[in-house]
């Protein structure tokens, strides 16, 4: 596909990326589709001179476009690409040492400018045959000739999408060729199937290359629509979220995706200056995923009025995140209706199912209490909590099914959410059969039209509720408090509501019993005089919210510094380790 675009294309521009590093206006390095085949295809040559077809290909290196074509090249040598995020220099490699040792892998993809640093994790990596190290900005320009694998030949798997281990150690995901096309085809048909993605659409991306949003939308997505990328790193938005907006607005109907997290940046801290002169008239859409800031002077000149969607995923998407972004930019001509919630997960390569977000459309407000029962009943308006609706896709199938019969759920019945379609992957790379388990699920006494195998237990939670497809979260989060569920994402939103920051909700054992405890990161500022007074009246704000909404308490509330709570790599919140470091009593208190 990439050679396609270059042999027709030659002189057009496929991929921009600006680097904020060194220069904080930023630098921008773009390669034409030919020579972005070229690239690749020197970086294939390099790496048949070292590995064999099949072999793995691990890709350490930092964000940008040597790390698309170490990508590109191993898939072209016929290897198996595995994308991770480079270690923050000083942190631990126990995440890439135990991915060494589940790949074995042949190649280690790096750059000259961090080799030494990787020459160490490979040092420690506790391999018998140490991997070669390839620095894939010295391929760049070496003529090496393209290595001729025939297509028969090829390794039908693509790469191994190592999950962020959010309820599990990381595990390889294994994504084959067809899985990734598919996957696209099924995107573009529920984005676009009212208005065909113009052929000047651009990418627009700062998610890491590594996740599988990131990988697929900034690296893939490119190449099958035959659309330009605008591409930066997760540290340049983090550092300046007007950077991102700005990208939008310089961009040709800019397509876009971030987690919910960053659209709550992107609305609080991108001022009217920031984005001067500006227009994002001809966004197409953006896909998705707290803090004050002075009054807005960074937007000035700026129009939404085009924008064709955001798609909000990779974490739970919350409706009041959604309608501060909308609030944030709608004088800028942005529209409630470009907002496109999304579901999915690396299992299924990382799309499952959209849906169209409105503020005009009354919220979902569902009851509690039912919810913990398994059950679905609306409430009025201002009770219960609130949650995204979801289009029901056809493709992927997507089912309701009750875990312990694997009988379809009827509607307004909570079950677990089964996935079927070519999207979905093989299964895990080199674990025992009890660890497939999720794959290959099949359906008792299956509905007309249901396949009864093979089907993808998710892990997640949902219901159908009025033809509409609702996320309730995670079944190893599910949180059992005196015989009672309770879904944390639920209590993490109604402390947020009043203290800013991230909150991790956890059962943990107080006393012989299962108790709510909750940590809770103060985005808030103290004001001046008694700060233990000002603590104390934010933990009864706390205390009080919880125990009105959920008819819960808690147990104990542990207020921490901003970045205390674990996260993986794509900001969900690790419990699992949150509820151990509680019981090690490792968090640094701010009420101790």
């Amino acid at each position: 596909m990439l050679h396609g675009r270059a042999s027709m294309r030659p002189d057009d521009v496929a991929m921009t990326f600006t680097d904020y590093a060194s220069d904080p206006s930023g630098i921008r390095e773009t390669l034409t589709w030919s020579q972005l085949s070229q690239r690749a295809t020197s970086v294939a040559g390099e790496l048949a001179q070292h590995a064999t077809v099949g072999d793995r290909a691990v890709i350490l290196a930092p964000q940008g476009l040597d790390y698309v074509a170490a990508f590109l090249g191993s898939m072209q040598a016929g290897l198996i690409a595995v994308p991770l995020p480079l270690p923050h220099r000083g942190s631990t490699h126990e995440r890439v040492s135990t991915v060494f040792e589940d790949t074995s892998p042949t190649v280690v993809l790096t750059t000259s400018e961090v080799a030494a640093d990787v020459g160490d994790y490979v040092d420690q990596s506790r391999l018998g045959t140490a991997p070669k190290l390839v620095e894939i900005d010295a391929t760049a320009s070496v003529a090496a000739a393209a290595p001729t694998v025939p297509p028969a030949e090829l390794p039908n798997t693509a790469y191994l999408q190592y999950s962020s281990g959010s309820t599990r150690q990381p595990t390889g995901v294994v994504l084959t060729h067809r899985n990734l096309t598919a996957n696209f085809e099924q995107l573009m048909r529920i984005f676009f199937a009212d208005s065909p993605a113009p052929t000047d659409m651009t990418i627009v991306s700062w998610l890491p290359f590594y996740h599988d949003m990131g990988l697929v939308l900034g690296i893939c997505a490119p190449i099958l629509g035959g659309f330009r990328a605008e591409l930066t790193s997760p540290v340049a938005f983090l550092e300046k979220p007007s950077r991102w907006v700005r990208a939008l607005a310089e961009s040709s109907h800019a397509w876009s995706s971030a987690p919910n997290f960053a659209f709550d940046m992107a609305a609080r801290k991108t001022t009217d200056a920031d984005l001067a002169g500006l227009s994002l008239s001809q966004v197409r859409g953006i896909i998705s995923g707290a803090e004050r800031v002075e009054p807005a002077t960074d937007l000035a000149g700026l129009s939404l009025s085009q924008v064709r969607g955001i798609i909000s995923g990779a974490e739970r998407v919350e409706p009041a995140t959604l309608r501060r972004f909308v609030d944030r930019f709608a004088h800028f001509g942005f529209r409630d209706e470009m907002m496109r919630p999304s579901y999915g997960l690396a299992e299924a390569t990382v799309f499952v199912a959209g849906g169209t977000w409105s503020d005009s459309t009354p919220e979902a407000h569902f009851d509690v209490d039912e919810l913990g029962a398994g059950r679905v009943e609306r409430c009025a308006a201002g009770k219960g909590t609130v949650l995204v609706r979801y289009q029901v896709p056809q493709s992927p199938l997507l089912r309701i099914v009750d875990g312990d019969t694997s009988s379809e759920c009827p509607p307004d019945v909570i079950g677990e959410i089964w996935v079927h379609g070519e999207n979905v992957a093989d299964g895990y790379w080199n674990k025992p059969p009890e660890d497939r388990l999720g794959f290959g699920a099949a359906i008792v006494d299956p509905s007309r039209g249901t396949p009864d195998a093979p089907w993808l237990r998710t892990g997640d939670l949902g219901f159908i509720h009025g033809g509409e497809l609702y996320i309730v979260g995670r079944i190893k989060d599910l949180l059992i408090v005196r015989g009672r569920n309770h879904y944390p994402e639920d209590i993490e939103v109604t402390v947020q509501e009043i203290t800013g920051g991230r909150v991790a909700a956890l059962a943990v054992p107080v006393g012989g019993t299962e108790e709510l405890v909750t940590v809770i990161e103060l985005k808030m500022r103290a004001p001046d005089g008694d700060v233990a007074q000002w603590l104390g009246g934010v933990k009864e704000q706390v205390t009080a919210a919880i125990a009105t909404a959920h008819g819960l308490n808690a147990a104990d509330l542990v207020f921490v510094s901003p970045g205390s709570i674990p996260t993986t790599t794509s900001g969900k919140i690790r419990r699992a380790a949150c509820a151990e470091q509680y019981r090690q009593d490792q968090f640094e208190r701010l009420d101790a």
